[in-house]
Parts: C-alpha cells; sequence; structure tokens
C-alpha cells in the first residue's frame, strides 16, 4: 500500500455472522482432527515421533487459517524418540482475530475525500458492476448473432429496457423495505410457472390450453408490492387438426 492513499475501516454485521460461522466449523474441525490424533497417540496407534510431526503438519495444512492460532505441543519419551502425549494451547491472537471479524479495508488514492463519500462510490462501482453481470447474463445483452446492424441495435435496444425495468423493480422493492438482489427475486419467482397441456379432442382437433399455477405467499406480496394485478388468465385455443 503507498503512503499517499487514503484507507477507510469498514465493518458489515452480515460479513460478521458469516465469518464467524465459517472460522467456528474450521476451529470445531481443527480440534476434531487434533482430538483424534490425541487418541491415537494414547491407544499407541501412531506414536513415532516423526509419524505424529507429519500428521500434525498434514493437520496444520489443512486449517491455515486457525492452525496459525493455536500452539501444538509433543512431549517424547526418554528416547526422543516417541511421542508419550499430544497438547495444544489456543494463543491470545485467536482472541484479537476475533474482534475484527467483519471488518475490511477500502483503499483509494482521494485523500480530500470523507469516509462516507468513499463509501457512496464504492457501493456505486458495485452496482455499475452488477449492472454489466446482469445485462450480459439475464437480459441477454450478449452474445448478438445479427448479421444486420439495424437488427444489432434493436437486440442492444431491448436489453437496455429490460435492465430499465429490472432497476425499476429493485426500487420499488427498496421502497417496501425489501433489499434483494434482481438474482434472487428471479429465483423466488421462478416457482411460479404457468404450463401448457395439449390435448386431441374426438373430432381430431388439437386443443392447447395454458394455465398458470396459484402463487404462494410470497410471490403474492411480491406482486403486490409491485401492483400486478391482471395476472395472466387460463387459455384456451385450437391450434389445428391432427392428420
Amino acid at each position: 500500500m503507498t503512503e499517499d492513499a487514503c484507507r477507510v475501516l469498514c465493518w458489515s454485521e452480515g460479513r460478521e455472522q458469516k465469518e464467524q460461522a465459517m472460522d467456528s466449523l474450521k476451529e470445531k474441525r481443527f480440534l476434531e482432527d487434533l482430538e483424534r490424533l490425541k487418541a491415537s497417540v494414547s491407544k499407541k496407534g501412531v506414536v513415532l515421533a516423526t509419524k505424529v510431526a507429519e500428521r500434525v503438519g498434514r493437520i496444520k495444512e489443512r486449517y491455515p487459517s486457525m492452525s496459525q492460532y493455536y500452539d501444538i505441543s509433543l512431549e517424547l519419551d526418554e528416547k526422543q524418540k516417541k511421542v508419550a502425549s499430544l497438547s495444544w494451547e489456543k494463543l491470545p491472537s485467536r482472541e484479537k482475530r476475533a474482534t475484527l471479524t467483519g471488518c475490511y479495508v477500502m483503499e483509494t488514492s482521494h485523500r480530500d475525500l470523507g469516509a462516507q463519500e468513499i463509501w457512496r462510490i464504492y457501493t456505486t462501482l458495485v452496482k455499475v458492476e452488477e449492472a454489466f453481470r446482469d445485462l450480459k447474463t439475464d437480459l441477454g445483452f450478449r452474445p448478438v448473432h445479427h448479421q444486420l446492424a439495424e437488427r444489432t441495435e434493436a437486440h442492444l435496444f431491448i436489453s437496455v429496457l429490460a435492465y430499465h425495468l429490472l432497476i425499476l423493480i429493485e426500487r420499488e422493492l427498496r421502497n417496501h423495505g425489501d433489499h434483494r438482489r434482481w438474482s434472487t427475486i428471479k429465483d423466488v419467482l421462478s416457482t411460479h410457472q404457468r404450463t401448457t397441456i395439449i390435448m386431441t379432442d374426438e373430432n381430431d382437433q388439437i386443443h392447447h390450453i395454458r394455465s398458470s399455477g396459484i402463487p404462494e405467499s410470497e410471490h403474492k406480496e411480491l406482486y403486490r408490492i409491485l401492483n400486478v394485478k391482471d395476472q395472466l388468465k387460463r387459455n384456451r385455443s385450437v391450434k389445428g387438426k391432427r392428420l
């Protein structure tokens, strides 16, 4: 990091909870592996100092983020060839690590900006990245398979128009206290589907019956917020006659 840079220390409650859960799981598995090795040493299953040290090394490699906070000791016998006992001690640095859980640092060359302004610019950059990701995936901005310029322009116009609709949906949800992203909303609504039933009557006419499933409570709440009242109704049409 350069000396003329400005750094902002940030804390996220959600990130803290996530990191705490991950650390707790890693620490639990790390200690369980040590307990298993200790039991093996007690039962004389693995006693050679070289073998036990090798096992300890493997455990440290498996959990590097946890092993740095523990001091593992091997007590050898009189001949200094076999391990009599295995023990470990939690270091004070482990508690210091807990105080920084959920924290991260943002660095910028704009020393004239305050912490709030730096955070606002950062969130704006995140939104721009999300916009390009949505355009290039869900909204079909690319690939473009058209050969003619006017068709390519129409393709890009529809994708950008769809993005404006996406932003409108997210803003309307935020106004009602729902801060979920579009990808989450899409997954929730994907379970409310419309089905097409194809059947042939006694006169060999082919009928298509399109009907929507019954929306769940979460679907209804999203429709209410977005003011979606006239949902697609059941539709029946004759598509032709079987030959």
